[in-house]
């Protein structure tokens, strides 16, 4: 029996216009508005036997109340308008299977075809429809939570999907965005061979404990090698990302200063391979080849070529050089970033950060999946990176996963995807400083062309309207969150297909926890209440006013200072 068998008494209006995906549907019954609300479920009649049209509301307009130039209705009407945003339809029996929907619209309403609203026991079965999982898709599916729309309805998202073609999860702070991340990581983590990386920017994911989950932490000013320390040498970075780091662009000699720097890093690169006996690769490399090379080497270069004399016009006499005093202020903030304890994770002195098998240890690290003893999910805390160099340390361990999965054989690339939080900040909108400029081009990079080489990207911020247009246009998944600020509302907007625009009205109004779910991941458009992780991140808002009413507290202000002193906690 089919879902939707109607008497003639329950009849909600019929199609007064389409255009293609929207239909305006006229209702002259007053009391079928009552408990309407926008978001609730339609069925419109199809041309098709045994189908029917399935769309969302999206606007509810009482006779005569006034004009809407998007529907370009006017005050005349003399009937309610409710506007539908058709999703998908619903095949009564298809391919053996009885109540099937497919986000396909096989027709296209009729004028007068007949609208019915879905709601009662009809609900409950549509949604158990649709939130069972198709035969075949068990092991890709991802439940995130429930429909709000019907509670007991299971919501589960396509896992390929949703990493093929990007994801952007945004939310305003206390929206419940962590919980959703932290709820999608848990289920990643329980698959036998799960591969990815969460760039922890606040350390609030160190809850997130178990088998399947590697802690790794940017390495502090007193951090020494170990299992769980990350260490990223200089000599990872690129040509312009060094360039970007150490050189004054606004300095008169900057052209002579990049161009000595360059020519003693080439340089640096070939004595490393003739010393580690693998001088046949010498004519093969390039300044942006991940090499080692020796810093104190090439300021040794740098400093005799700018204190250099040659000899003069006259026998016997000596003039300045052509780079005399030209790379003074470059070799005094190359030496000042090697001496920055901060910078210990890029500038430490331990050999082992020299050696050739040293990018293999790293990647091993960072890439391997959840095979051979290894954990399949790395959360990588970035807390004690300052935050001016942020963006560029961020980008570098983005850029030699993406390198290195570029450059595996098709046979041997495992998917990885990569989490970036709080996203805003390294990849931002608008670039003040070439080190933002470095890595923009590195996400844009993975963005266009990780899915060709199995990168997916998750962009989570609570401010999409301050991250990277390019970056966002490629995620065809939106898990949106409660967006206060109009700016990211409107990002988000545009964002949605068209036909879904009215759509995002909702995001002001959302609660704690809730979302609104679009994109290939998911079957149906929908507002979905996120189940919360077993493993709660550290990101809960702190009860100002419990807090207060306490009798004794725990300040402790002279352990912060001393480690704001030593940069680390």
């Amino acid at each position: 029996m089919s879902i939707f068998e109607y008497t003639p008494e329950e009849l909600l209006g019929t199609v007064e216009s389409v255009d293609t995906s929207n239909v305006i549907v006229k209702v002259e019954n007053d009391d079928k508005l009552r408990g309407l609300q926008v978001n609730h479920l339609i069925s419109i009649q199809s041309s098709k036997i045994g189908q029917h049209l399935i769309g969302l509301v999206s606007k509810i307009i009482r006779k005569s109340a006034y004009s809407d130039p998007i529907a370009d209705l006017s005050p005349e009407l003399g009937f309610n308008i409710i506007k539908v945003i058709l999703i998908g339809t619903h095949f009564d029996r298809d391919a053996g299977k009885d109540n099937v929907f497919r986000r396909s619209l096989a027709t296209i309403p009729t004028i007068n075809a007949e609208c019915h609203l879905i709601h009662g026991d009809r609900l409950k079965r549509f949604m158990q429809a649709i939130s069972s999982i198709p035969e075949g898709e068990d092991a890709v599916s991802l439940q995130i939570g429930n429909y709000s729309i019907d509670e007991d309805a299971t919501a589960w998202l396509n896992g390929n999907k949703l990493f093929q073609r990007h994801a952007v999860i945004v939310g305003s702070t206390g929206s419940g965005k962590s919980w959703c991340v932290a709820k999608i990581l848990e289920q990643v983590a329980s698959l036998k061979s799960a591969d990815a990386i969460l760039f922890d920017i606040h350390g609030e994911y160190s809850t997130l404990q178990g088998d399947s989950f590697t802690h790794l932490k940017v390495a502090g000013p007193n951090d020494e090698m170990g299992d769980g320390m990350l260490f990223l040498p200089y000599w990872l970075l690129t040509y312009e990302e060094m360039l970007s780091l150490m050189l004054d662009r606004s300095d008169n000699n900057a052209p002579n200063q990049a161009m000595m720097f360059s020519s003693a890093v080439i340089d640096g690169k070939k004595q490393f391979l003739i010393d580690a006996d693998k001088a046949e690769m010498e004519a093969n490399i390039t300044l942006d080849s991940p090499i080692p090379y020796n810093l104190d080497t090439l300021l040794s270069s740098l400093k005799s070529k700018d204190e250099e004399m040659v000899p003069g016009a006259k026998v016997g006499t000596e003039k300045q050089g052509p780079y005399f005093g030209k790379l003074t202020r470059f070799i005094q903030r190359l030496e000042t970033k090697q001496k920055d304890k901060r910078l210990n994770f890029m500038f430490a002195s331990d050999v082992s950060l020299l050696s050739y098998n040293y990018m293999g240890e790293l990647c091993s690290k960072l890439m391997l999946p959840s095979v051979a003893g290894k954990k399949g999910v790395k959360i990588i805390d970035f807390s004690e990176v300052p935050s001016d160099i942020l963006p560029l340390i961020v980008s570098l361990i983005a850029r030699v996963i993406f390198s290195v999965q570029q450059w595996t054989t098709v046979e041997h690339r495992h998917p990885i995807a990569i989490f970036c939080d709080e996203a805003h900040l390294y990849i931002p909108a608008n670039t003040e400083k070439s080190i933002d400029d470095a890595s923009l081009v590195t996400f844009e990079r993975i963005s266009k062309e990780g899915r060709k080489y199995g990168i997916g990207l998750v962009v989570i911020s609570q401010r999409p309207s301050e991250v990277n247009r390019t970056v966002l246009s490629q995620s065809n998944n939106f898990i949106a969150m409660r967006l206060t600020n109009v700016d990211d509302q409107s990002v988000v907007k545009r964002l949605l297909p068209d036909s879904l625009g009215d759509y995002a009205e909702m995001l002001p109004i959302l609660d704690i926890g809730e979302a609104l779910v679009v994109g290939d991941a998911s079957l149906l458009p929908s507002r979905i209440r996120i189940t919360p992780p077993n493993m709660k991140p550290r990101s809960a808002t702190i009860d100002f006013w419990d807090e207060w009413s306490k009798e004794t507290t725990a300040v402790d202000i002279s352990s912060a200072i001393e480690s704001l002193r030593k940069q680390s906690k």
